[in-house]
């Protein structure tokens, strides 16, 4: 068991955690991060769909040895949870996502990385060293931007691509259009860097024009018109022309066989069906954090339909809303064969950089054992439907 100095005294859970991030956030920064969709009741759903259930315990079993590593992209993950790509993390921290790689090389808990980060894929690659480390893409219009950022994975040593699909528009997010949001000009887009930027001067020495805006896609009422100029999250990120017979077959023919291909924001079972239809290497089960479409079904309470819907024949993520080891059991429990967490990692950034992110990875892992051996399990094959009760409005238990 742990000993009292092993624990930061002032950040016992991912809770304190987020108080304290939510004191050192400038107010842009922390609306941008923690912010869902309109009134935002997908994404309190999102926490609270953990608290529909309880976990039941089995005793007189010995956990005196718990194991709680899987194995994912090759690699020994050391609990069942990877770090979930989150945007411009530099806001949080100078560290940054170099902060993050470092943290989850230490932890042994593999990262994904945002396109829209603030430090390069290479460098995050070259930090993370032998950690594994998988790509969340947006499929932009002019696929070139994003054929190359796939190349540029590839020979990194990415694992996989984690396509987000479920931004055909970006969601409303009141508090980022009142702050009128923008990442500050002494950061970067790190991936597009060389593309947005120009050269200081033109061939007769004179300083350059100056460059055109970005302009998102738009819809001019007889056509779709593409988004245009420099590759910026608001203008570039959406993208409502994606199909599944369009654009899967073409991200697999870009990625395979060096990297999986997976399919991030499938949020029903229809969707998953055609997911391994097209032939995807898996599925996370997300809604971009509450984020998207405000009214959707949290994450967990989407999980088993879609669990049910593939059968085992892929493997199945998850993530939104979980804050405790508890909830990573609970997901387990449902289905899940691994979770992702965003906004705990974002806050430990905020409150020591990179150490604030191995400790935030130190409580939700300490809590993930802990709870398994309390439930009476030694290994995550062990976590089943058969530890979790559901209640309902009334109070009532159901067995699942």
């Amino acid at each position: 068991m742990a000993t009292s100095n092993e624990h930061d005294l002032k950040c016992l859970t991912i809770e304190e955690l987020e108080r304290h991030a939510h004191d050192l956030m400038d107010k842009q920064t922390r609306d941008y991060y923690n912010e869902g969709a309109d009134s935002g009741s997908t994404l309190r759903e999102n926490m609270t769909a953990y608290e529909k259930y309880r976990i039941r315990p089995r005793v007189l079993r010995d956990v005196s040895a718990v194991d709680t590593t899987v194995n994912i992209f090759g690699h020994k993950n050391s609990v069942p949870l990877g770090v979930a790509p989150t945007a411009m993390q530099c806001l949080a921290h100078s560290d940054g996502e170099i902060g993050t790689a470092n943290a989850c090389k230490k932890a042994g808990i593999v990262m994904g990385l945002s396109s829209f980060a603030t430090k390069s894929l290479e460098d995050v690659a070259d930090a993370s060293e032998e950690n594994p480390n998988v790509l969340q893409l947006y499929l932009f219009e002019d696929k070139e931007h994003s054929r190359k950022l796939i190349q540029r994975a590839k020979k990194a040593g990415f694992k996989a691509v984690f396509l987000t699909v479920d931004t055909p528009f970006l969601g409303r997010r009141n508090l980022e259009i009142r702050n009128q949001f923008k990442l500050p000009p002494h950061f970067k887009v790190a991936n597009f860097a060389d593309e947005n930027t120009g050269p200081s001067e033109d061939s007769n020495g004179r300083p350059p024009l100056k460059r055109r805006s970005s302009q998102a896609g738009y819809h001019d009422g007889e056509k779709w018109v593409s988004p245009t100029g420099p590759v910026t999250f608001h203008s570039h990120a959406a993208n409502p022309t994606l199909t599944w017979e369009k654009d899967i077959d073409w991200l697999k023919s870009e990625c395979q066989p060096e990297m999986q291909v997976w399919v991030k924001g499938i949020a029903t079972g229809d969707d998953a069906i055609l997911a391994l239809h097209h032939g995807v290497d898996g599925i996370v089960v997300s809604n971009h954090g509450g984020r998207q479409l405000n009214g959707a079904l949290a994450t967990l309470d989407a999980l088993p339909e879609i669990v049910a819907a593939v059968g085992g024949k892929i493997p199945i993520h998850v993530d939104g809303g979980i804050r405790h080891g508890t909830d990573v059991f609970k997901a387990l429990a449902l289905g899940a064969d691994f979770v992702w967490i965003g906004r705990p990692v974002l806050w430990g950034l905020a409150y020591k950089g990179q150490t604030g992110v191995e400790l935030a990875l130190k409580l939700i892992s300490d809590e993930i054992r802990l709870c398994m051996a309390l439930a009476g399990t030694v290994k995550v094959s062990d976590i089943t439907k058969e530890y979790l009760v559901k209640i309902d409005k009334s109070g009532f238990v159901s067995r699942l």
